[in-house]
């Protein structure tokens, strides 16, 4: 068996086709998906066994809707508040914007080390290599994304990054990188990442973090755990920078327990997490823990785009709990890095084409079979199969759509065929006499049409049409009417 450091490679959505035979043909990748799949669509069938999950999913549904609704007076509210708190508050148009931002309060303090608590939206913006490229380290401290980060790969999957691995890898991984023995005791392993990263915790300084939710009626941002890495990453580094997606807001701090609740069990199954945060401010007078600054950076990197179209919009509703690949017969066969992009997945499919452009991500909207599991298990009603139409018919537009690169998938030949098919079905005398010839010369029909017919027969059209059909039925069977 190949060892996960032979594995490591460059992942382009622009290759997806390629990146998912070759994963198909990896039957290690596949059994490691199966299985972690396997469990977490068991755990939360389990876990919402005794709710009413319907109820709860329209209400969390409701929630983000409304938040949506009044996202720009909400955004606003929120920085007035975490102001009012003592939180610096940045704004960032993009990806670079934002790794300028954080890497500018990092010099201000001359940072050298930099503790990381688990974030999707640094990932996006590639913030370890920007830091890098200032002379700055930054050490994952989530379990999953340290050992990705050892690897030197990218996660696969929102919620558990390493989960493409499995304990033999993980123990490759941790021998080769830090120098513990070989073994498939996870107690062990687990123990031994955290005796490291608590040193790093302790020498870093500054903490950045992701946002699951930020309040705007309080200024509280809130932060959803496991491990209690993120607890240290917000507390012991003397400077916390927490960076989010503008969508991450929401009216109310009551509105936070039922998306929790949600979050939480279509995750990983949970009731609750073992940790959860609210950072409301930095340290205060008398206090004894807690960071000396806080910065909120909010991210648009193309949410403004989305916001602005009305089916679109609904790809903001998302809260990151990754219930959707879980489900995914796509995803779980190929796994997170054949996308090729941040967000894997059903998710990352109608999320992804808004960030990089349909160039790019042409692919991912069709990578999908469209049997609606990530939209009947999605816990705020994402209709993601309804998005993913849609972006295919942006794709093969005329490119007046809303999305980056519409109509990137659209060729001449195409597009005169279907104004062809459209003229003939509109002129019946045209549509009987083509469907008549086409009859005739049915032995001259292609035996390949593409892809399609890899695995296919390739349709012949039939030597009678179904109205000729009907007709020669009811004249014969005039004929034996009129027998006497």
């Amino acid at each position: 068996m190949s060892s996960a450091r032979e594995s490591v490679q460059t992942y382009t959505p622009r290759e997806f086709h390629r990146q998912a035979h070759d994963a198909l043909g990896n039957p290690q990748i596949r059994a490691n998906f199966r299985r972690a799949m396997d469990g977490l669509m068991g755990k939360r069938r389990d876990v919402f066994s005794d709710w009413d999950l319907e109820t709860l999913r329209e209400l969390g549904a409701s929630i983000r809707l409304r938040a949506l609704a009044k996202l720009p007076d909400l955004l606003e509210r929120l920085e007035a508040n975490c102001q009012a708190n003592g939180i610096q508050v940045h704004w960032a148009e993009n990806g670079d914007e934002a790794c300028r931002i954080i890497r500018e309060i990092c010099q201000r303090h001359d940072a050298k080390a930099v503790i990381k608590g688990k974030s999707m939206v640094s990932e996006e913006m590639h913030l370890n290599a920007h830091l890098e490229e200032a002379g700055i380290v930054a050490l994952e401290s989530d379990l999953g994304e340290y050992l990705v980060q050892l690897n030197e790969q990218t996660p696969s999957h929102i919620i558990m990054p390493a989960i493409h691995l499995n304990t033999d890898e993980i123990s490759d991984i941790m021998h080769d990188k830090t120098g513990i023995e070989r073994t498939r005791d996870v107690d062990y392993m687990t123990a031994a990442a955290r005796a490291q990263l608590r040193e790093r915790f302790m020498a870093a300084d500054v903490g950045i973090s992701g946002v699951n939710f930020a309040v705007a009626e309080t200024g509280t941002l809130c932060l959803v755990e496991n491990e209690g890495n993120g607890r240290m990453t917000t507390a012991v580094p003397p400077v916390h920078v927490a960076v989010t997606g503008i969508e991450k807001v929401v009216e109310h701090l009551r509105d936070v327990p039922p998306l929790y609740a949600l979050l939480t069990r279509s995750a990983t199954g949970q009731h609750v997490t073992t940790y959860f945060n609210m950072i409301s401010s930095p340290r205060k007078p008398g206090e004894h823990d807690g960071p000396k600054e806080v910065h909120l950076v909010l991210v648009d990197s193309g949410r403004s785009n989305i916001y602005q179209d009305n089916e679109l919009l609904d790809t903001l509703r998302c809260i990151r709990c990754g219930a959707c690949m879980n489900h995914c017969p796509v995803y779980t066969r190929v796994g997170g890095h054949t996308y090729g992009t941040t967000y894997p997945g059903p998710i990352g499919s109608i999320l992804m084409p808004h960030m990089m452009g349909l160039e790019e991500t042409k692919d991912l909207p069709t990578a999908s079979s469209l049997c609606g599991a990530c939209g009947e298990v999605c816990p705020v009603k994402i209709p993601i199969p309804d998005l993913l139409v849609r972006l295919r018919r942006e794709s093969v537009g005329e490119g007046r759509g809303n999305v980056p690169g519409a109509g990137v998938k659209r060729t001449r030949k195409e597009a005169a065929a279907w104004k062809g098919f459209q003229w003939l079905a509109t002129h019946p005398t045209a549509w009987r006499s083509g469907a008549a010839l086409a009859g005739k010369l049915r032995a001259l029909a292609p035996s390949k049409l593409g892809p399609w017919t890899e695995y296919r027969t390739a349709p012949k059209p039939a030597k009678k049409s179904l109205h000729e059909l009907v007709k020669r039925h009811q004249a014969e069977k005039a004929k034996r009417e009129e027998r006497p």
